[in-house]
This record gives C-alpha cells, sequence and structure tokens, in this order.
C-alpha cells in the first residue's frame, strides 16, 4: 500500500505543473493589462516600471510564470488587487465558512440518498421506485440559482421564517443563528448530489441483490431488511467514496451560484468577486487551491476505496 500510495502522488506532480501553465497562460491572455488595476492617472514610466517589478509583472510571459511559480512552491500565492492581502491570508478566512456550508449540504445528502437508494432498489420497477426515480430525476434537473430564487421568496420573503443571506444576523453569533441560515443554501446544495448518489446507491442495490451470498442468506431465513443494511450497503458505498473524492473540490471551494445569490462569505463567493475585479493573484491562487483539493481528494477516494475493497487491496499488493 505504501508504494502504491507513492507511485499516485509522484502521478500527480506533473498533473498540478500542468494545471498551473495552463491556467496561468489562460489567465495572462485575457483581454486587457494586469497593470490597470495598478496604475493611476499621472503616473510616470519610472513609476509604471517599479510597479511591474514589485508585482512580478516584467518579461514575457515564461519568465513571469516561473517567477510565480518559484513563489508558489514557498507558499506565496501573491498578494491580492482589490484587498492588499496575501492570498493565502483571504483564502484562509473564507475557507471555514464553506467547509460549513458544504460539510452539511454532503451530510444532508447522504442521510437521505442512502435509504432511499437502498428502497428504491429493494422495490425496483415498483410504485416506490418509480416516485424515486421521479425525484432524483428532477434533483439533477433543477438549477441551482432557480431553486434558490425560489426558496428566498417562499421561506424569506412570503413567510418569513428564515434568512435570505449571510452566515449570522447582524449583531448575532450564536450557533442557532447559523443553523437558520445554513437551511436554505445546504438545501440547494444537497438536493444535486442527493439525487445523484440515490441514483447510484439503487444502481448497486439492484445488482448486489443479485449476487449469491444475498441469495444463499436469504435461503437461510435472513430478512431482507438485515441483508440489506449488513451486507448490500457496504458494497453500494464504495461507488459513493469515489464520487465523494470526485465533489471534494466543490465542497471545499465552494459553488459559484449559490454561495453569491445567498450572500454566503466563503471561497466560491471569493472567487467571483476576484472575477469581476479581474484580481489576478487571487484567480490564480484559487485555481491552484481547487486543483490540489480535486488532486488530494482524487488520492483519498482512492486509498479508501482500496481499503473498503479487498480484492483492489490484493491488486495493490501484486
Amino acid at each position: 500500500m505504501k508504494n502504491y500510495i507513492i507511485k499516485r502522488v509522484l502521478g500527480l506532480i506533473p498533473v498540478i505543473i500542468l494545471v498551473s501553465i495552463f491556467s496561468f497562460f489562460i489567465i495572462q491572455a485575457a483581454p486587457g493589462d494586469p497593470m490597470d488595476n495598478y496604475s493611476k492617472p499621472g503616473m510616470t514610466q519610472e513609476q509604471l516600471q517599479n510597479i511591474r517589478e514589485s508585482y512580478g509583472l516584467d518579461g514575457n510571459i515564461a519568465e513571469q510564470y516561473f517567477r510565480w511559480a518559484g513563489h508558489v512552491i514557498h507558499g506565496d500565492l501573491g498578494i491580492s488587487v482589490k484587498n492588499k492581502r496575501p492570498v493565502t491570508e483571504i483564502i484562509g478566512e473564507r475557507l471555514p465558512a464553506t467547509l460549513i456550508l458544504m460539510g452539511t449540504a454532503f451530510a444532508i445528502s447522504l442521510i437521505f440518498a442512502i435509504p432511499l437508494g437502498l428502497w428504491a432498489g429493494l422495490k425496483k420497477n415498483k410504485m416506490a421506485d418509480n416516485i424515486i426515480g421521479f425525484l432524483t430525476y428532477v434533483g439533477i434537473s433543477i438549477p441551482p440559482f432557480w431553486l434558490s430564487m425560489v426558496l428566498i421568496i417562499i421561506f424569506s420573503l412570503k413567510l418569513q421564517i428564515l434568512p435570505s443571506s449571510g452566515m449570522y444576523s447582524v449583531g448575532i453569533q450564536s450557533t442557532a443563528d447559523l443553523i437558520k441560515h445554513l437551511i436554505l443554501p445546504s438545501i440547494v446544495l444537497s438536493l444535486n448530489n442527493m439525487a445523484v448518489f440515490t441514483r447510484y446507491i439503487r444502481s448497486n442495490t439492484i445488482s448486489q441483490l443479485e449476487e449469491d451470498y444475498v441469495l444463499t442468506a436469504m435461503s437461510k431465513g435472513t430478512s431482507k431488511t438485515k441483508i440489506l443494511f449488513r451486507h448490500v450497503l457496504k458494497n453500494c458505498l464504495l461507488p459513493i467514496i469515489t464520487l465523494a473524492g470526485i465533489n471534494l473540490a466543490g465542497l471545499v471551494c465552494g459553488s459559484f451560484v449559490v454561495e453569491s445569490v445567498f450572500a454566503w462569505p466563503g471561497i466560491g463567493r471569493m472567487a467571483m468577486d476576484a472575477a469581476n475585479g479581474r484580481d489576478y493573484p487571487l484567480i490564480m491562487g484559487y485555481t491552484m487551491f481547487s486543483c490540489l483539493i480535486l488532486i488530494l481528494g482524487n488520492l483519498l477516494a482512492d486509498i479508501l476505496y482500496a481499503v473498503a475493497d479487498p480484492r483492489i487491496r490484493q491488486e495493490v499488493k501484486r
């Protein structure tokens, strides 16, 4: 297993380098000059040149990339144009809010998807399966922006029982107030994952119920409920491990749309503001952070999959 992990980590290094190159060149190819964010009317050419040198904007694009990469290796993602603060500091401040929101949404997805998927698989092609299937298609199809606006109109404007934006109310920093603000955005974010997870669990439940070990347990008189939760559930959750690893970047780095609609002070909203303000260092910092989280998520998923499935562990040892 140790050699497997080392091999996987070494294989991820070229991926990180390629992502950084493409991201840097794409951002630099965007219309406009980054110096527009730093220069002011009346500046002399000498002052402009000093600013270029201080922000690493002098030289050709290759020289700028290698200069930037050298700083990144040492943990320096640059200074935000808008906030005049280190990018790592800004991301660190926004990360907890996003982790709270995305972690809650992920937990809600699993809590509802596991029983729904198992029940749909157990009742294959029956009314319960058809109803759950219809609901999952709706969950996958509904645009998060539209659903966010509908929930705000119903629960915030009409019923006035839930807040429409922010993480806390003004002057209140309680856990109860945080939970109230979490409800609407977490429901919107959990819906799509819940629908996808339910479909995967249903599909795997159907295939597992046809396996010999299930038929043997049923012939011995074991109840379907016990078979479902003691044996089938473990095998059904294996694909969810992979999906969780793939979605880890989204869970950690936030949702542009939902965080913007609900004014949630997370990384997704930060990235949207950075893109609108053409804050190049912050955009690159967010891009590299997202890339790193996605890669680590896939690595973690591979490791957990190998731990959960003995067959994969045997292949790793070979």
